[in-house]
């Protein structure tokens, strides 16, 4: 059963490395970020509501705590996939999945200034690097025209933090109903949320375009069935090895931008990346240790 759980979570984060990529074919269609998230989250939002229905014992859904606590998670997951998206449009795959991986790094800054984790000098050092990568990576230092943009650097690590902001979310909201039910909670106010701040025109002609398969196989693949893989496998998966499963996520992201997108990535973008990958991975083990 573990091996199966593991295989469940690398399958998810396979998929949220394809979304990516998918995401990032659409706006290069002329589809709108804000677009292109709701209908990841609108179709995810059609699976999570099935397993409900086929899981209702135990869902919590009479707790005001739970919805609480799901409607943060669904501001975090909003501002996740937006962020991500438009990180992307401004940048490359490659670099917005590498920066929302830093994800990791702005919850253990939330817990120290919560007190809810200790600071060590080996987290600081820790940081620092990840901090070292990210200047790397988007060459902030010497951003040229076509490249990295500000904005796509500030949005990509916005998404890392929205994505930080579901965790707690979703780790508050565990305790008083079932993952099924925080899910249909949170991608719900997610829909209610992009749906109100997109371009409506643009979000209903999306219904009748010849690009409605690849919105069906972002929202499948990027939300419907990967969360449910990513929940039911952390189950039996112990959350050192789900750590570094989940770098097949980014890298999977930047194969694709490389390979569909034909995107590239000069020597001390890739060092930065490495940094970045190795070193919150790294962190992430031995804080579940």
């Amino acid at each position: 059963m573990a091996k199966l759980s593991t295989l469940f979570v690398m399958l998810a984060a396979l998929f949220w490395g394809l979304s990516g990529g998918i995401g990032g074919v659409l706006m290069d269609d002329g589809w709108e970020p804000l677009v292109v998230s709701f209908y990841r989250g609108a179709i995810g939002l059609v699976f999570v509501a099935v397993w409900l229905a086929l899981r209702p014992s135990g869902s919590g859904l009479a707790d005001r705590r739970l919805w609480f606590w799901a409607a943060i998670a669904g501001l975090g997951v909003a501002g996740n996939f937006t962020f991500y998206f438009i990180s992307i449009s401004e940048g490359s795959v490659a670099v917005a999945a590498t920066l929302m991986y830093c994800a990791p790094v702005f919850v253990f800054l939330v817990s120290f200034a919560l007190r809810l984790e200790q600071p060590t000098p080996l987290k600081w050092v820790a940081i620092a690097m990840v901090m070292l990568g990210i200047v790397l990576l988007t060459r902030i230092y010497d951003i040229q025209p076509g490249g990295v943009t500000p904005i796509g650097v500030a949005a990509g690590l916005l998404s890392g933090l929205s994505y930080a902001l579901f965790i707690f979310g979703f780790k508050y909201a565990a305790p008083h109903g079932s993952p099924q039910a925080i899910l249909v909670i949170a991608f719900t106010v997610l829909a209610l949320i992009l749906f109100s701040l997109g371009d409506t025109q643009q979000t209903l002609s999306a219904l009748s375009t010849p690009s409605w398969p690849l919105f069906v196989t972002l929202g499948v693949l990027g939300a419907g069935v990967s969360f449910i893989l990513y929940i039911v496998g952390l189950n039996y998966t112990a959350p050192a090895v789900a750590s570094i499963v989940a770098m097949v996520e980014p890298v999977t992201a930047s194969l694709f931008g490389v390979v569909v997108l034909d995107e590239s990535l000069g020597m001390i973008q890739l060092l930065g990346m490495g940094l970045i990958l190795i070193t919150v991975t790294t962190l992430s083990v031995s804080s579940s240790a």
